[in-house]
């Protein structure tokens, strides 16, 4: 198989509280200490790249991507965007700008959203086929801003712009890496046109495999299927043995329920979701609590799939047994998220990632052998 040259890539989460399905937030919504340390944690547990998460009610993510960035040296961030609320051409200057300040350490995650009443919230009121449509008018401008040595024009079904131009560009050259979330057709033919990384929660290995193909041929559409990664989000849970790792399911589970009976934590918020990869996962739950080896679908099941909720659930070598059948698909991007947000960066730094690379880097051995 065929891929590409940015291959194996680890990725956490960092946000401005510590928080989680097992954890209600308290206090201030932004503690300053508190992102500086996750950050740090990150960097030192050798992640390349940490998601910065977009809600409604959530806070900037520029200016946290730009604090967390200060506080770091080697730590690469992925911001999530939202077409549609600020001009594409503005945009790219902002990311432009964020990108020469830290470095070249920002790559843009471009989710388009997936739910009607979180998109009013903002005052968009598009359909979601309409949203899907507009996001790849926002992308060619974007890249256009971001790329043209001399002023543009461009008149597309969302966008008009006369003369456009950006004195300021990336430092990372074409363009910032543009991820991209959705698991609809529409979102899939935009990601096929633009993506140079494809996002997909955590489903089984034929779910993960079928939706790997269908991205794969809309790329192909032109010309860029072997220029296509993709990335897996999933939450995983460590043990020292199988049976400490499923006691500490249990208990997840177990607190999980807890909040969501006191109503503390908004992921239990009852909330219309329109999102496929939400309904894919709400799916793979209802297959049963363990699928293929070790994933575990109960946390999806209970908070209705609204975001990153399965797990790989065992040892950090049983852990990685399974990453490595998802690698084998094509997966070349991982996204690990605890429900113990602090702790778990730092024990995945320890315990699951250096194993990972160590058996990634033994997996490709023959291939590279072969090349050369």
């Amino acid at each position: 198989m065929t891929r590409p040259d940015n291959d194996l890539e680890v990725l956490g989460l960092i946000s401005t509280q510590y928080a989680s399905e097992t954890h209600a937030p308290t206090g201030a919504g932004i503690d300053k200490s508190y992102l500086g340390a996750v950050a740090l944690a990150h960097e030192n547990g050798n992640f390349d790249r940490v998601l910065i998460g977009y809600h409604s009610s959530s806070p900037d993510g520029f200016q946290v991507a730009a604090y967390a960035a200060t506080k770091t040296t080697r730590l690469k961030f992925l911001l999530a965007h939202r077409p549609g609320f600020v001009a594409p051409t503005l945009a790219a200057r902002q990311l432009s700008t964020l990108d020469q300040f830290s470095d070249g350490r920002l790559a843009v995650h471009i989710i388009t959203g997936g739910s009607d009443d979180e998109q009013a919230r903002d005052g968009d009121f598009l359909s979601k086929e309409q949203r899907y449509a507009r996001t790849d008018d926002y992308l060619d401008v974007l890249k256009k801003t971001w790329t043209s040595t001399v002023p543009f024009d461009h008149q597309g079904p969302y966008y008009t712009v006369k003369d456009s131009f950006s004195a300021v560009k990336p430092a990372q050259k074409p363009h910032l890496p543009i991820f991209f979330g959705g698991a609809s057709d529409d979102a899939i033919r935009v990601a096929g046109k633009h993506a140079d990384v494809y996002a997909l929660f955590g489903e089984t290995l034929a779910g993960v495999g079928e939706t790997l193909a269908k991205v794969r041929a809309a790329a192909a559409l032109h010309g860029r299927q072997d220029r296509i990664g993709f990335s897996l989000s999933l939450r995983p849970i460590l043990g020292r043995t199988e049976e400490e790792a499923w006691n500490r399911a249990q208990r997840i589970l177990l607190e999980a329920k807890a909040l969501k009976e006191r109503g503390t934590v908004s992921l239990f918020r009852p909330a219309k979701n329109e999102s496929t990869g939400s309904q894919r996962l709400q799916q793979t739950a209802a297959g049963g609590a363990i699928r293929d080896k070790r994933l575990w679908t109960e946390i999806a099941k209970l908070t209705g799939a609204q975001g990153n909720s399965t797990s790989l659930v065992g040892t950090p070598e049983q852990v990685v047994d399974a990453l490595l059948d998802y690698y084998d698909l094509g997966v070349n991007k991982f996204l690990f998220r605890g429900f113990d947000p602090l702790e778990d960066a730092i024990d995945y730094g320890r315990n699951l990632l250096p194993l990972l690379r160590e058996s990634v880097a033994k997996r490709e051995r023959p291939r590279i052998a072969a090349i050369g």
